[in-house]
């Protein structure tokens, strides 16, 4: 989640024309001391430059501060920043936000109260005022606005506000006393006989913490070894009391080897999935152990919709080279507490470099020895049923997208999804041969299910069982929480069509169980009763899931 007061709060930018310091040994200072964001500041930035700023992005981005590239958007853009401040002369923040997309971080300096109610500030995530004090770094700097002037900026701005202009370690208070989110450094740092003595002295004013730089993953053998050390593990005690008394077949060749050799399995079902950062997941918003845990329980998810146990995972990673080794372990970590949850192993897989950061999961598991539920076994006069509460997911990532921190129970449910393996079993013992679990809303996975068997889906949304806290969440945004449960991706809970009287013998094992419509003959329409503009959920289009 974006918490805009932490980014804030130790701002460096860089300076061109700093003495026998080149900018990435600034930033390295900088970073060091425990700033927050970086500004990379070149108003001289020549194409021979550009390498030496990928550098900088990459440091960043492995110690997960921050990038703002100064007055340039379509450098901002070609390095893949995470944002850039504007001037008052620069272009417009609307043209900044089309260019740089949804969630970069915008900034505009603002030197006056006359400035601010002229500068639209409906794109943008902050701004920058001053100077506060005199200054040696901007020859054509505004005039002073003293305290006061950041008082008063501060007091009518309704974006968090960033100080600059001759600060150093004895004015932060006062300027955080005067409102500031944070303060921006330049000179005091760059121009110290000792940069790094003075950085640390800045960022202890600020409140921040030193920070033991990471360097980013450069041996790709010694991180395989690593990570199968990380992730194999003998230990089977299974917190899923589904799993309880269930022993996996094993690998009879484990991972090491070109290939992975399995004792016999009778039934095998093989799915696979695929997660790519900024697209499918967010490291603002998940710990890479998070991702790692979620990654792996939506791939299972598609094995308990198939009444199938999970045996063995693969794992594929293309990796930039800004994430470091003990990043890739705590992805890992996440893998392996999933693994060990369902009793199954690592069964091999590959690692190499990459621009982006993606996560391709291959899961073998072992199927029912009657059944495999099918989306085309929906047949006329069945009843649609979910397994659990829908909308959550969806609701959750608007919690992220909107830094709302009130309704953790929704973020926890789009964080932290389950497969639902304990329901898989109640419908396997009913005989039940239509399930999919749902990834991508209500809507959409009941549309896959009427074009398979087809049959028309009436839906009746009266009869939807909305949970407590979705709807409290929806009153306070004006949501329509139906239409949430509709379009909402990521629930992974499973849908399932049977006949009425069988769902009343599932509903007393599974009571949050409920029913969402009914198959009909097909009537030419695929849908029918969704409420209009309820859109299903596409990964990717959201630029997360």
């Amino acid at each position: 989640m974006l918490n805009l007061n932490h980014i804030l709060k130790f701002y460096f930018i860089t300076d061109e024309n700093a003495p026998d310091c080149p900018l990435l040994q600034q930033v390295e200072i900088a970073l060091s001391a425990g700033a927050t964001v970086i500004q990379y500041r070149h108003k001289t930035f020549l194409p021979e430059d550009f390498k030496e700023l990928e550098a900088i992005r990459n440091l960043c981005r492995t110690n997960s501060v921050p990038l703002i590239i100064n007055d340039n958007i379509v450098l901002a853009k070609a390095v893949d920043a995470d944002g850039v401040h504007l001037g008052q002369t620069d272009e417009s923040g609307a043209i900044a936000r089309s260019i740089m997309g949804p969630d970069a971080i915008i900034g505009i300096s603002v030197a006056t109260i006359e400035e601010l109610e002229k500068t639209d500030l409906s794109f943008c995530n902050y701004i920058g005022t001053g100077p506060v004090f005199s200054t040696i770094t901007k020859v054509d700097a505004s005039p002073v606005i003293g305290l006061d002037g950041l008082r008063k900026v501060a007091e009518r701005s309704p974006l968090p506000v960033v100080a600059i202009g001759g600060i150093d370690a004895s004015s932060v208070d006062a300027c955080f006393l005067h409102g500031a989110a944070g303060v921006a450094v330049i000179s005091c740092i760059t121009r110290a006989e000792d940069p790094l003595t003075r950085a640390m002295g800045l960022g202890s004013a600020c409140g921040c913490s030193l920070r033991v730089l990471k360097i980013g993953w450069n041996n790709e053998f010694g991180l395989i070894d690593k990570l199968i050390a990380r992730a194999t593990s003998s230990d089977f005690t299974s917190s899923d009391p589904v799993f309880s008394n269930y022993r996996p077949p094993g690998l009879k060749v484990p991972p090491g080897d070109d290939a992975a050799l399995f004792e016999t399995i009778i039934n095998p079902v093989i799915t696979t999935d695929t997660h790519k950062e900024n697209r499918h997941f967010r490291r603002v918003w998940q710990t890479l152990e998070e991702i790692g845990q979620k990654a792996v329980e939506i791939t299972f998810s598609d094995l308990a919709a198939s009444y199938a146990r999970p045996l063995s995972l693969f794992v594929n990673l293309s990796i930039p080279s800004y994430l470091c080794d003990q990043d890739i372990g705590n992805l890992y970590s996440g893998i392996r507490r999933v693994l060990k949850k369902y009793q199954a192993t690592l069964g091999g897989g590959n690692v190499s470099s990459g621009e982006e950061f993606s996560i391709d999961l291959f899961a073998v598991g072992e199927g029912h020895p009657d059944i495999f539920p099918l989306r085309s076994n929906a047949r006329s006069g069945d009843g649609l049923y979910v397994t659990g509460p829908l909308g959550l997911a969806g609701a959750g990532l608007q919690c992220l997208k909107n830094n709302e921190t009130g309704y953790l129970e929704l973020i926890e449910k789009f964080k932290h999804p389950k497969a639902r393996f304990d329901a898989a079993k109640i419908l396997s013992e009913h005989n039940v041969i239509c399930v999919m679990d749902i990834s991508d809303g209500l809507a959409g996975d009941a549309g896959h299910i009427a074009a398979a068997s087809n049959v028309s889906i009436k839906f009746d949304p009266s009869g939807f069982k909305i949970d407590p806290v979705l709807a409290e969440f929806c009153n306070k945004y004006s949501l329509n929480p139906e239409k949430m449960m509709f379009s909402g991706g990521e629930d992974y809970e499973l849908m399932f069509a049977c006949q009425p009287k069988i769902f009343e013998q599932i509903k007393i094992m599974l009571p949050e169980a409920f029913q969402v419509g009914e198959c009909r003959k097909f009537s030419g329409t695929s849908l029918r009763n969704v409420p209009a503009g309820v859109v299903s959920f596409q990964h990717g289009k959201d630029k997360n899931s």
